[in-house]
């Protein structure tokens, strides 16, 4: 029998494959006997918290990334890191492609104004937003949820290009994210969080889009640079932005809360109830799978 710490919290019936194993409750490092840890996506797992738990195996994140975990430190003393997997891309895909809809027709704004009394009732010409249907989607990623993202673009008939760094062989690939940059109407953001991607969008990729694009990121914040995406929309050469994730979570920067036509949610691309269950229940089984192997190595 292990001992396994949940440093998140733990909904009703999600750990049940782990009911052979003693499962106690805290924080990252705070039990010194767990063998291993499920935390969530965004809690940090440096090296202190590992090494206040000395016979560590394995670290599960009930979740899609794991760049909150020193992997460094973790490759030094053989800890396996594991996620959740894909059970929360086709949620995280709806959050992805609402905001696609509601920047580029700019739904934030039109509910403000609505909400203040400014609406003086319908116009034929008013502030107007762009088209979805039809418009090319340009995919900076390609794994699980960018593409259940281009299924859903299949219903509004939008032309799906996709840039990964390896080709995947199909239809839409392009080689150079500059180019996919320039010739999308849409872009949205499906890649983890890595030294390599850390600001990937920034100030000179940002200048290669339409001035009548929409950048979308649901992923990882620090993989956009928040203030030149502030001054992209400040300045007019970026029409709209819909995002999901920030850079220095839970804090937001106050340029890209005050900058114009965009629409700003909490980090809710996976808060379903069901997808959240599913997001534990897969670590909590791949736990138990680990533990299984391992005993029997």
């Amino acid at each position: 029998m292990a001992k396994v710490l949940v440093a998140t919290p733990i909904l009703s019936g999600c750990l049940d494959s782990l009911r052979e194993h003693e499962v106690v409750a805290g924080q990252p490092g705070s039990h010194a006997g767990a063998e291993v840890l499920i935390c969530d996506p965004t809690q940090p797992v440096d090296r202190a918290a590992q090494e206040a738990m000395p016979v560590l195996r394995a670290i599960a994140v009930a979740g899609a990334g794991a760049d909150a975990i020193d992997h460094g430190a973790a490759r030094a003393r053989g800890i396996a890191v594991m996620t959740a997997g894909n059970v929360l891309a086709e949620t995280t895909a709806d959050i992805a492609f609402g905001l696609i809809i509601a920047a580029s027709r700019l739904m934030h704004d039109a509910e403000v104004a609505l909400r203040d009394g400014a609406w003086e009732g319908w116009r034929f010409v008013e502030e107007f937003g762009y088209d979805v249907h039809g418009a090319t989607l340009g995919l900076v990623g390609f794994g699980s949820i960018g593409r259940a993202v281009a299924k859903r673009a299949s219903g509004f008939e939008m032309e799906v290009l996709h840039h990964t760094r390896h080709p995947t062989g199909e239809a839409g690939w392009i080689e150079d994210l500059d180019d996919l940059l320039g010739q999308s109407d849409v872009v949205s953001v499906h890649l983890p969080l890595s030294e390599e991607t850390r600001h990937l969008i920034d100030e000179r990729r940002l200048a290669l889009l339409k001035p009548s694009a929409v950048l979308v990121n649901t992923a990882r914040g620090a993989i956009v640079d928040e203030d030149s995406l502030a001054r992209a929309l400040e300045d007019g050469r970026l029409f709209a932005a819909g995002i999901d994730v920030y850079e220095n979570e839970p804090a937001v920067s106050p340029r890209l809360l005050r900058a114009p036509r965009t629409v700003l949610l909490p980090h809710i691309g996976s808060a379903t109830l069901r997808t959240r269950r599913k997001m534990l229940r897969s670590v909590s089984e791949k736990v138990r799978d680990f533990l299984q192997e391992d005993a029997g190595a």
